[in-house]
C-alpha cells in the first residue's frame, strides 16, 4: 500500500503542473487545468463547411470535411501544451486533448460518419528518435471517445524528409510528395478516413497523405488537427 506521507512528499518535490499555465494540478485534472481547457481558443470550424482549414485544400486534394480544435499563435500558452506534447515526451497530453476534441466531432453530423481514423505516419527513423508519434496519441484519444477504429499501420511514411518548419508553401509540397503508401488498400475501400495531424500550416503534409489514400482506393477523406496556426 502507498504511504499517505510519500505521495505527499512526492507532489511537494515534483508537483503536477498545468502544461499551459504552470499552476498546480487539482486531483481531478490531467496534465492541463480545467481553466486553461475551459478557455482553449477553440475554432468550432467542425460546424463551418466551409472554414478555414477547409479552404486550404480547395483545388489541390479532394477532401470531404476537414477542422481543427484550436487556434494557437506564437508564444502563446497554447503553444507551449503543443510543445510539450511533441517535444517534451508528454505524449498522454495528446490522448487527452484527443478525447477533448473527440466530444466536438461527436458534435458534427460530417465526423460522425467516420469509419477509421487514420494518424499522419512519422517515418521509422524519426519516431525511434522521438520514441512515440504525437498523431497517433492525438488520433487514439479522438477514436476513444468517438468509438471508432484506429488505424496506425496501413498510411506509412516511406520517405524521411526533412523539417517543414522554415519552408514555403511550395517547398513544402515538394518536400512531401509521393512519401506516403498504402500497405493495404483495400482494407480502406469505401470507409471514410479521418486523417489526423497535431498542427496544420499549408496543409502540405495532410494533402500528401490523402493524395496517397485516394489515388488507390475510393475512401473518402476527412482531415482533422489539433491546432491551426
Amino acid at each position: 500500500m502507498n504511504s499517505p506521507i510519500l505521495y505527499y512528499l512526492t507532489e511537494l518535490i515534483f508537483p503536477n503542473l498545468c502544461v499551459t499555465c504552470g499552476d498546480k494540478l487539482i486531483e481531478q485534472e490531467l496534465w492541463i487545468c480545467l481553466h486553461c481547457l475551459h478557455h482553449i481558443p477553440r475554432t468550432n470550424f467542425h460546424r463551418e463547411p466551409e472554414n478555414p482549414v477547409a479552404q486550404l485544400f480547395y483545388g489541390r486534394v479532394r477532401i470531404e470535411h476537414a477542422t481543427a480544435f484550436f487556434h494557437f499563435s506564437k508564444g502563446s500558452k497554447y503553444q507551449s501544451l503543443l510543445h510539450n506534447l511533441k517535444y517534451k515526451g508528454m505524449k498522454e497530453l495528446g490522448a487527452e486533448i484527443g478525447k477533448q476534441f473527440g466530444i466536438d466531432l461527436l458534435q458534427s453530423e460530417s465526423f460522425t460518419s467516420v469509419d477509421i481514423i487514420c494518424p499522419v505516419p512519422l517515418h521509422p527513423q524519426k519516431e525511434k528518435k522521438r520514441g512515440y508519434n504525437q498523431s497517433w496519441w492525438i488520433a487514439s484519444g479522438i477514436a476513444q471517445q468517438m468509438q471508432k477504429q484506429l488505424s496506425d499501420d496501413n498510411l506509412k511514411r516511406i520517405t524521411a524528409t526533412e523539417t517543414q518548419t522554415r519552408k514555403a508553401r511550395f517547398e513544402r509540397w515538394q518536400n512531401v510528395e509521393g512519401i506516403f503508401e498504402l500497405t493495404d488498400p483495400e482494407a480502406f475501400s469505401g470507409k471514410h478516413i479521418l486523417l489526423i495531424d497535431d498542427v496544420v500550416t499549408t496543409g502540405s503534409t495532410l494533402e500528401a497523405c490523402a493524395q496517397a489514400i485516394i489515388s488507390k482506393t475510393d475512401a473518402r477523406v476527412s482531415i482533422a488537427t489539433l491546432a491551426t496556426a
